[in-house]
């Protein structure tokens, strides 16, 4: 009697068994597709991800370079050359544009573009600052060589030994003055002009109607004179070209979109220039504007202001 009992629930119990089996057979190849449909879908979107953070990288790599560049004048600032205020403005500049970037969200390919131009434009007129570093330290070596050679030769002969003194540092002004033509005192200021046509300064954002940008060409009395060109770019919080928003190409493809264009007459004494931008229909929105100050494709300067 106990094994028939024993034998009628065996038989429900290994039914019950096959069923459960079949079902888990069944759910495993079931989710199979689910998991493949899902895989595919992370790929595509792993694929799609360095695509949309590719400027952002960029942008990062950037400012990295522009990190190592700030650190390398840095360096050169110590030596104390003659140089040495033409590397600090030129550090200056870096660390604008640093600050730029910073601020910069979600920057396009343009913008990118535009931030590596300069970044170039920073590293060559570094290069070109060292190289005249070394050429000045190798001029002075060799005058000082000279020096000593004629101080053992002619100890008697006092009045070559000042003449040669006196080339080298002759020498030394006709190197710092045959240098491009530099820029200073980058200044921008909010305007508001009453009925009476006065202007007034402001740093409230409602009330300004217009920019006034402005900057000192140095002297220099070997530079070339005649008519200077230069480009000022304005750009407001999301990084728009304010003003004519042109562009202009320089050749080796190197390019420039600007706000405006400042033009001066230059006769070999310091000069000061100025350009304004006028608020558009939409007037000027509050936060800080950045200004960008270019010799053709050069970028020499870098100020800004905030608007309230």
């Amino acid at each position: 009697m106990k094994k028939q009992n024993k034998i009628k629930w065996f038989k429900p119990l290994s039914a019950l068994i096959f069923v459960l089996g079949v079902g888990a057979t069944v759910l495993v190849f079931s989710s199979e597709p689910e998991n493949v449909e899902k895989e595919i879908k992370e790929e595509v979107v792993a694929k799609k991800m360095p695509a949309v953070k590719r400027e952002l990288s960029e942008q990062m790599n950037i400012l990295d370079s522009l990190n190592t560049l700030k650190e390398a004048y840095d360096v050169a600032i110590l030596e104390k050359n003659t140089l040495s205020r033409e590397l600090e403005l030129e550090r200056k500049n870096v660390e604008n544009l640093m600050q730029l970037i910073k601020v910069s969200q979600n920057p396009t390919a343009a913008q990118i573009k535009i931030y590596r131009n300069q970044l170039l434009d920073l590293k060559n007129s570094l290069e070109t600052r060292m190289q005249e570093i070394k050429k000045l330290k190798f001029q002075n070596k060799n005058l000082l060589t000279e020096i000593e050679s004629q101080n053992v030769v002619m100890y008697q002969q006092r009045a070559e030994n000042d003449t040669l003194v006196s080339k080298q540092k002759k020498l030394e002004s006709s190197l710092k003055d045959a240098s491009k033509l530099s820029l200073s005192n980058f200044k921008v200021i909010a305007l508001r002009e009453k009925n009476s046509g006065k202007e007034l300064e402001t740093t409230k954002s409602k009330s300004t109607d217009k920019l006034k940008i402005s900057f000192t060409i140095n002297g220099n009395a070997v530079a070339k004179t005649g008519k200077r060109v230069y480009y000022v770019q304005v750009l407001d919080q999301k990084n728009t070209v304010l003003g004519d928003d042109k562009l202009i190409e320089f050749g080796n493809n190197k390019a420039l979109v600007y706000s405006f264009i400042v033009t001066a007459d230059f006769q070999g004494k310091s000069l000061n220039a100025y350009g304004i931008l006028n608020a558009d229909e939409n007037n000027f929105k509050k936060g800080t504007y950045f200004v960008n100050y270019f010799d053709k494709q050069e970028i020499v300067g870098s100020t800004s202001i905030t608007l309230e």
